[in-house]
């Protein structure tokens, strides 16, 4: 699998010609102290996301901080080593990268890209949905980086605008890899954000990489119509729906993309589209070379307001955590050795 160029943290402007793990090899691993952290840029059930500025090369990051007890209380040892390793050996233009991972006695941390225009979801509220046409570049720039993932057996399993950050330019960049996991034939863990989960999920009989398709006809109907074409407070009524495919369709939605909808939305995950039938061919992208916005070609929709590559103002304004990482450290660490990559 060929691997990005990375940048090296102690010479600032110098790009290292070696593979991640080559890099791994030559220099020693990072540290929390090679980082000024800024402020927390999202939280989750495990931990928090960070703006941090490197103090060798200036460039900003983001780390993510785990809590090791948490991840051991809760069984999420193998979950969170798989995911250092499938974002260990990913590497494309709209997938964030891995920069380097490590520990102390109480967290785990994993540099990867800060991508500062925020959440494609904050942007969908804001103007309620999208035209058709920017709904079609967001839906090919997805369609790249899942196509990847499935050529490398990653299935990705949480398809929705708030894991779809925008670059400084607008491009998209996939992100929280928490549930994806490397399959190659089928797989039967119930995960994923109920309005995205495909059937075969709910149904519990195993499933392959057709579910991110699925999510990806969600993702595209919610991108053009402003909400999910799945929806319900109650659970139970909300899987009801998903396994009838229960689409309310707009009465004035083009006939090509509804087409295209329907191929993605069907139940059937042996014949939706994506595995018996390449999506990128559909009439819908008639007018899309895939070619072009692989090379980020296409003018994005929109351009994120940026004061400079640190600007946080994209994102939620969080409370900062009270202990500072790194100041209350633990005479022993008895979790060290169930991270052995880190």
């Amino acid at each position: 699998m060929s691997k990005r160029r990375l940048v090296s943290f102690f010479s600032p402007g110098r790009r290292a010609n070696k593979s991640k793990e080559q890099r791994r090899k030559k220099h020693r691993k990072l540290r929390l102290s090679d980082f000024v952290l800024k402020r927390t840029v999202g939280v989750g059930a495990c931990g928090r996301v960070h703006l941090a500025q490197s103090k060798y090369n200036k460039k900003h990051y983001a780390i993510k901080a785990v809590d090791k007890g948490h991840v051991v209380r809760k069984n999420q040892v193998k979950h969170i080593n798989n995911e250092f390793s499938i974002l260990h050996n990913i590497s494309h233009p709209f997938l964030v990268n891995l920069w380097d991972a490590f520990q102390d006695s109480k967290h785990l941390y994993m540099v990867m890209d800060y991508v500062p225009g925020g959440e494609l979801f904050r942007i969908l509220r804001k103007k309620k949905h999208f035209s058709e046409a920017d709904t079609r570049f967001y839906a090919c720039e997805v369609i790249l980086a899942l196509e990847y993932l499935h050529q490398h057996d990653i299935v990705y399993r949480d398809l929705k605008p708030e894991n779809i950050l925008l670059d400084a330019k607008g491009h998209i960049k996939l992100a929280d890899f928490g549930f994806a996991k490397h399959v190659e034939s089928r797989t039967f863990t119930v995960v994923g954000t109920p309005d995205y989960i495909a059937p075969e999920i709910i149904h519990g009989k195993g499933y392959t990489k057709a579910v991110d398709w699925w999510s990806l006809g969600v993702l595209i109907y919610e991108l053009y119509v402003g909400k999910a074409p799945f929806a319900d407070e109650n659970p139970v009524k909300l899987y009801e729906k998903i396994l009838t495919c229960d689409v309310p369709w707009p009465s004035d939605m083009n006939p090509v993309l509804k087409d295209l909808l329907l191929g993605l939305l069907n139940p059937d995950p042996g014949a939706r589209f994506g595995l018996q039938r390449d999506i990128k061919d559909h009439p819908w992208f008639a007018s899309v070379d895939f070619d072009l916005i692989y090379q980020r070609q296409y003018s994005p929709p929109y351009t994120p307001t940026l004061k400079n590559d640190g600007d946080a103002t994209n994102f939620a304004t969080y409370k900062e955590p009270e202990h500072p990482y790194g100041k209350s450290y633990v005479a022993t660490d008895p979790y060290r050795s169930m991270f052995p990559a880190f």
